[in-house]
C-alpha cells in the first residue's frame, strides 16, 4: 500500500516537473531578436518615438537620439500559413490594450521571423501555426551601437 502511494506521488512530482517544463519561456539574443522586436513594434502599442528609434535599430542605424532602453512586448501572437491554400497568410497580435491583423506580406514577415527566432511551429488540416504568448524583447542601444552581436534580447513562451 505505501509503495503505491509513494509511485503515485512520484508519478505526480513527475508530471508537475513535466507540464512546468513545457510552459518555460525560451530565450532569443542577437540578430533574431532585434528582428523579432524590429517587426512587432510597429504594430504595438509603443510611443512613436520608440517605434521610430526600434525602426532605426532595425535598417542598423544605432546613433538615433535615443538613450534608453526599449522594450516591445505582445502578450500573443498567432500566425497561421497554408500548405493548401498557399496565398493564405495570417497574424493576429494582441497587445495589452488592442489587437491587430495581419495578412499578406506583414503577416509572412513575422511568421518567418518567429520561425528564425526558433518559435516551433504547429499544424493541423493544412494549416501551420506559429504562436507564441509574453513576448517581452528588450533593446540597449549603447549596446547596440557596439555591433558586436549583443544589445537585443527576447523571451516568449509557448501559447497559452
Amino acid at each position: 500500500m505505501k509503495s503505491t502511494i509513494l509511485a503515485a506521488l512520484a508519478f505526480s512530482f513527475v508530471v508537475a516537473g513535466a507540464t512546468g517544463a513545457i510552459a518555460a519561456s525560451t530565450s532569443v539574443t542577437g540578430a533574431a531578436a532585434l528582428a523579432l522586436a524590429g517587426v512587432v513594434a510597429p504594430y504595438s502599442n509603443l510611443p512613436a518615438a520608440d517605434k521610430k528609434a526600434v525602426a532605426a535599430f532595425f535598417k542598423g542605424d544605432t546613433n538615433a537620439p535615443y538613450v534608453k532602453k526599449i522594450t516591445v512586448a505582445a502578450d500573443k501572437i498567432v500566425c497561421r500559413t497554408s500548405n493548401v491554400d498557399i496565398t493564405a497568410r495570417s497574424c493576429e497580435l494582441t497587445f495589452k490594450i488592442s489587437k491587430r491583423s495581419l495578412k499578406g506580406r506583414e503577416a509572412n514577415e513575422i511568421y518567418a521571423t518567429e520561425a528564425m527566432a526558433g518559435v516551433p511551429s504547429d499544424g493541423a488540416a493544412g494549416s501551420v501555426f506559429e504562436s507564441l504568448s509574453k513576448l517581452s524583447c528588450t533593446l540597449d542601444q549603447k549596446t547596440l551601437k557596439d555591433k558586436a552581436g549583443a544589445g537585443a534580447d527576447c523571451t516568449y513562451e509557448p501559447p497559452n
